[in-house]
């Protein structure tokens, strides 16, 4: 039986979409599978991971009649990657194998039955749909995301907090250390829902998410106790929630600051990136001094080499000296694409505010350290 027939790109594309949350590594065999449901000319693909799940549906040629098994999904897209591109390929089923014919090249495929893969439970609790436009998400998500924690013991961190009240709808991280916040406009006003979403969650749809010509289409998003649900592009993604308290982000916001200074941010990151080279790979710390006229940064490593960092910003508060980490001010500076950014400080030992001067949604807060 012919299970689909189409051009090697839009099998790879679908497969694709939907394989990035498959472990190369799994406790069950079948979760490296993509569970393939054939229904006429649709094809079903799912995967999952027993927290998040990935489904897309694409219309491919084939036998009309329906079938449904599960196959190795980095297997078979390797082989796809393999063929060329515009190669029209063939999958067709026989006795629980699965061979993929593409020109004179034969793959025959090992398979497991359909009902053994694990599909995530949805929710029956859903809260209200609402949608923004794939773009826009995409974009809070750049902004934000660098800022979530790796690994911390404080699980409540390894994720993004999304926030949506009213028309506002806002996307949180914090490592503890730095605390990044973005904020859009909803078109329909909707009761406060709070979650969590892990960082496995952020960084997928952050690579599914289309913010070119198609980023115009919505992503429609649904939120339970426990699950969240997004809709877009032909695609469904389920995923679990984190579940505890996320930190009161307000309070770590600070407010009326009393010296502050707009730059360019292109200049202040590669300033920074300069000095970052001789920080030692351990303590990533630079000490800035702003002063009327002039920011200096400066760094040094214990082979006592040093590097000297000048711009000339239009200043006339305090003289401040402090030291930051520099992956966390590179991090902000380079996920941005303004040209203009602006800093608060109130003194030696506070926390840095840097914002945007045209963008009131975003607020990116760095704690000082010891130097």
């Amino acid at each position: 039986m012919i299970v689909l027939k189409a051009a090697q790109e839009k099998v790879l594309s679908a497969l694709q979409a939907v394989s990035g949350i498959v472990e190369r590594r799994h406790t069950l065999p079948i979760l490296a599978n993509v569970l393939i449901r054939k229904t006429g000319s649709q094809i079903e693909l799912t995967t999952s991971d027993l927290e998040i799940q990935v489904r897309t549906t694409v219309e491919l040629d084939g036998d009309a009649s329906n079938f449904s098994t599960t196959v190795g999904s980095r297997k078979m897209i390797d082989i796809l990657r393999a063929l060329p591109s515009d190669q029209v390929v063939t999958l067709s089923a026989a006795q629980n194998k699965l061979t993929l014919q593409g020109g004179k090249s034969r793959f025959t495929l090992q398979t497991l039955p359909s009902d053994d893969f694990p599909l995530v439970q949805e929710a029956a609790d859903f809260g209200p749909m609402f949608s923004v436009p794939q773009k826009t998400l995409k974009q809070l998500i750049n902004q934000v995301h660098f800022a979530m924690a790796v690994h911390d013991i404080r699980y409540y961190l390894n994720g993004i907090l999304f926030v949506a009240e009213g028309k506002n709808l806002a996307l949180v991280a914090t490592d503890g250390h730095r605390l990044a916040l973005a904020q859009a406009t909803l078109d329909t006003e909707i009761p406060k829902q709070e979650v969590i979403l892990p960082r496995k969650t952020v960084l997928e749809l952050l690579r599914l998410l289309n913010d070119d010509k198609d980023g115009d289409s919505a992503i429609e998003m649904r939120f339970a106790g426990n699950q969240a649900k997004f809709t877009f592009s032909g695609m469904e993604f389920v995923t679990k929630l984190v579940e505890g308290k996320f930190p009161d982000y307000n309070r770590v916001i600070p407010k009326n600051h009393r010296n502050s200074f707009v730059l360019g941010r292109a200049p202040l990151l590669s300033s920074l990136q300069r000095a970052a080279i001789l920080t030692s790979d351990k303590f990533k710390g630079v000490r800035v001094n702003i002063e009327p006229g002039v920011l200096r940064i400066a760094s040094s490593n214990a082979e006592q080499e040093e590097a000297k960092e000048e711009l000339e910003i239009d200043y006339g508060g305090d003289a401040i000296e402090i030291g930051f980490n520099v992956t966390y001010l590179m991090d902000a500076l380079s996920n941005m694409s303004v040209e203009m950014v602006k800093l608060e400080l109130q003194d030696t030992n506070s926390s840095v505010l840097i914002t945007v001067p045209e963008q009131a949604g975003f607020k990116y807060v760095v704690m000082p350290m010891r130097i």
